[in-house]
Parts: structure tokens; sequence; C-alpha cells
């Protein structure tokens, strides 16, 4: 009999302690990798930085319920299969990242694992998605591409340049994707505001130097350079050469300017990475990439240098200042 109350007393205690050890680890914090294919690991990015915030706007404290792993390839995009296939490793539950380059990346690393594509070109061009409104697979997010953008950066030049009658255009046409839909774009619009352009085109890091002589040559009133990833991550040296080489420019995004561009106007990309969070919650609390629409830009902003204008000897219209989202003097 005391063997029995004996074994009876100890039934009892694991079943009162087995569910308050359960109850003890508690939920399984979510984890998401974030893969950058640029930012530096030395110091938090503005983008990177929005991300966060958008997760803390949702609920989500860094480190009490959510875990964020973070993977940079700093630049040095060939380390990016690697340092995807190391956030699969670690099962991740969700994986962030924006440029054709990070999604290529982390598609062939995982089928399976959901994939937000904070900013991307064409997701259907790039064989991403199925469809804009239906993606299909395990990859959705939100595109960067919006119509009419290559229109409103002429009219922009114009306005800052009135006599801008000649536009040199920066293309990379080794980007089979987004290089013929800028370059017909623009080529439309140019025709609509009897704007004469000159395409001068670049397949290395080492032509830039013989392209800006070039267009120089041909006596161009201005520079747009084309969306890309190739001039977003050569975008120090092109804003340099457009300095040493006298050129205004217009580019696609606020980071050229930082650089040391004249001005850009496009998608906040701050506010895309933003609005990824929204995905990242939608997902984890069970629906699918497949049936989440790929969104579109709503935010767009215009960033002028005025040190810039400065050095070319350019007086930018106060109009067009104070329409400027931001001015960096």
């Amino acid at each position: 009999m005391t063997e029995r109350r004996t074994f009876m007393r100890d039934v009892v205690l694991v079943l009162l302690v087995v569910p308050l050890a359960v109850r003890a680890q508690g939920p399984t914090i979510p984890r998401v990798g974030l893969l950058s294919p640029a930012a530096p690991l030395s110091a938090p990015s503005p983008s990177h930085e929005a991300f966060r915030q958008g997760l803390r706007d949702l609920g989500y404290i860094e480190g009490r319920n959510i875990t964020i792993e973070f993977r940079s390839a700093e630049g040095k995009t060939e380390r990016l299969p690697a340092l995807a296939a190391e956030l699969v490793r670690l099962n991740v539950d969700v994986i962030v990242t924006y440029g054709e380059l990070g999604a290529r990346a982390v598609k062939e690393a995982t089928a399976t694992i959901p994939i937000v594509m904070a900013v991307i070109g064409d997701p259907v061009a790039t064989g991403f998605v199925a469809s804009l409104a239906r993606p299909g697979g395990n990859m959705t997010g939100l595109t960067n591409l919006a119509s009419g953008l290559e229109r409103k950066r002429l009219e922009l030049l114009r306005q800052a340049l009135p006599r801008t009658d000649r536009v040199a255009v920066l293309r990379y046409p080794q980007d089979l994707v987004l290089d013929p839909i800028y370059w017909t774009e623009t080529q439309s619009a140019a025709k609509e505001l009897t704007v004469s352009l000159q395409s001068v085109e670049v397949g290395d890091p080492s032509e830039f130097k013989s392209a800006f002589e070039a267009l120089r040559r041909e006596r161009a009133d201005a520079l747009l350079v084309l969306p890309g990833p190739f001039f977003y991550f050569n975008r120090a040296r092109i804003a340099e050469l457009e300095v040493t080489n006298h050129v205004p420019a217009m580019h696609e995004a606020r980071e050229f300017v930082e650089a040391g561009g004249l001005m850009s106007y496009g998608p906040s990309i701050t506010d895309l990475l933003r609005r990824a969070a929204s995905y990242v919650d939608k997902i984890l609390r069970g629906a699918k990439p497949a049936d989440l629409p790929i969104e579109q830009p709503t935010k767009f902003e215009l960033v002028i240098n005025l040190k810039t204008a400065k050095a070319l000897g350019l007086e930018i219209p106060p109009t067009m200042l104070g329409r400027a989202d931001r001015v960096i003097e």
C-alpha cells in the first residue's frame, strides 16, 4: 500500500510540474531574418530603422516578443547567397530583403520560408511572383515601380534648369529587366516634353569616367540616371563624377543626393521598409505570401542638395526648394 501511495504521489507531482514547466518556457518568440545587400553592420541605416519602427507600431518589441537576425553583404553582393543560406539554416519565420539581388539570393535559398521583398523593381518581369494581385509561391512585398516616374523626373529637371533641352541618360543595358522598362518610359516622356535624349551606356564601374567625358563632349544640359541596383551600389562614384564634370543630375532615390548628387525624385525607400513590417505581421499571424498582393509606392519624395548646386554654379528656384521634402545644405 505504501508503494502504491508513493507511486500515486509521484504521478500527481509529474502532472503538476510538467504544465508549470511548459508555461514557464512561454510562447516561442518569432524570428525575422533581415538581409541587406549594402547597409553597413557598424551603424543602423535609416531604412532598417524604419522597418523596426514599423514593427514597433504593430506592437513588436525587439528582444521581447520578436527577434531580428540581421545579415548584410555590405556592398559585396557575391556574399548574398551565403548569407541567405545562413538565415535559412537558422530556420527564421520570415525573411525580409530588398532589391533584385537580395531577393534572388533568398529565392534560391528557400522555397518554403515566407519572403517579404521590401523594395523590388518589377517582381513579375523578374520572375519572383506570378502577378501583383496573386503572387503565388512564398514571395510577396512591395514594388518601387510606378508609372510616370521618368516623366516626372524630366519635368523636375526642366523646372530646376529651365534651359534644359538635351538630357543624357545613364543606362546599364546588362539589366535585361529594368533597363528596357525605364528607357522606354523615358523615351516616351521625352517625346511629349520635346526633350532630346543622349543614351550613355556603361557595363562596368571602370567605364564611368569615360561615360562622363562622352556626355561632356556632347554638351548635354543635364543627366538622368535610370533606376537600378548597379547605379545604386555605385552612387558615390557617380555623384563624385557629376561634380567634377559639372553635370547636374536627377536620380531615383535620396541616397544618391546624400552621396553628393544634385537631386532625386522617387518612392520613399524608408516608407517601403516601414510598410514591409505589416507583411511580416500578417505572415506571423498565419497569412500566406501567395495570397498577399504586391503593393505599389504611395509616398514620393523630392530631395535637393544645395551644396552640390552651389558647386555646380546653379541656383535652384525658391518655389522648387519650397516643394522639396528635404534640402541638404
